[in-house]
């Protein structure tokens, strides 16, 4: 069954690793837009597209732009963060209980 274990555990690495990059992507993006960069550039777009696919529901569901700031990368930290804590570690859990 350690090989079980092992796969789970595995499994939960790369979501966790995943969900941090997601993390990072969103802050960088955040800290780009008081910057305002050249939009043409690829690594911008692809900031932006990650950041939007992950922030824009979060917008349709309730306003998130409070005073100038868009808070919806930082309600989406916080729930990638949950996720972290609820799946990623359950998963690690179960890997060290079926292992």
């Amino acid at each position: 069954m350690f090989v079980l274990g092992n796969l789970i555990g595995a499994l939960a690495t790369v979501l966790q690793i995943l969900l941090n990059a997601l993390s990072i992507i969103l802050i960088v993006n955040a800290l780009l837009s008081w910057v305002r960069p050249d939009p043409s550039n690829p690594i911008v777009r692809f900031l932006d597209q990650v950041s939007d696919t992950v922030c824009d529901p979060i917008r349709r569901l309730f306003p998130t732009v409070f005073g100038g700031f868009d808070l919806a990368p930082m309600i989406a930290i916080g729930l990638i963060w949950v996720l972290q804590r609820v799946v990623v570690d359950s998963l690690h859990e179960w890997a060290f209980r079926v292992g």
